[in-house]
């Protein structure tokens, strides 16, 4: 993919991302409620913070970001599924380190793009996600007992 068409991408996943994590914010309960309840507020600002920078690049490059409901939902990578009362706190978490092993991916194809079109402004920008990413998948293993195997 051409440097453009990952940051579009990453507009489109960052949203519906957002959303992912919002739901598990609003559908959590048990064990760990009290920590991972605020922590998902703190997951969302800084996909949010991401989601921002990621667009407002692709404006600087003379790109056009995604910016409808119907422009994330149709180009999004990310599942989507209805909120349940009926997940326990590790399905949620397990759904988000889902997406963050997504986002890590993309960030990753991110960097080779921008890489390949000498682009250093945008590949700083995946590389400083990529590496947030790789912490928040190391967290959220540890908070379910694992190694992060990350690659």
């Amino acid at each position: 993919m051409k440097k453009e068409q990952v940051l579009n991408q990453a507009v489109a996943d960052l949203s519906q991302f957002a959303i992912v994590i919002h739901q598990a914010h609003w559908y959590m309960r048990g064990n760990g409620f009290l920590t991972m309840h605020p922590k998902m507020d703190e997951l969302m600002d800084e996909v949010n913070d991401w989601l921002d920078e990621i667009a407002e690049r692709l404006i600087t490059i003379g790109g056009s970001p995604y910016s409808t409901l119907q422009e994330f939902a149709d180009n999004t990578k990310i599942e989507d599924e209805k909120g349940s009362y009926d997940k326990s706190m590790t399905d949620h978490l397990e759904t988000i380190l889902k997406g963050y092993r997504y986002i890590q991916g993309l960030a990753e194809e991110g960097i080779e793009a921008a890489d390949d079109e000498d682009d250093a402004v945008t590949e700083d920008i995946f590389i400083g996600i990529k590496g947030a990413v790789e912490k928040k998948i190391w967290m959220l293993t540890a908070q379910l007992g694992r190694a992060p195997e990350i690659n």
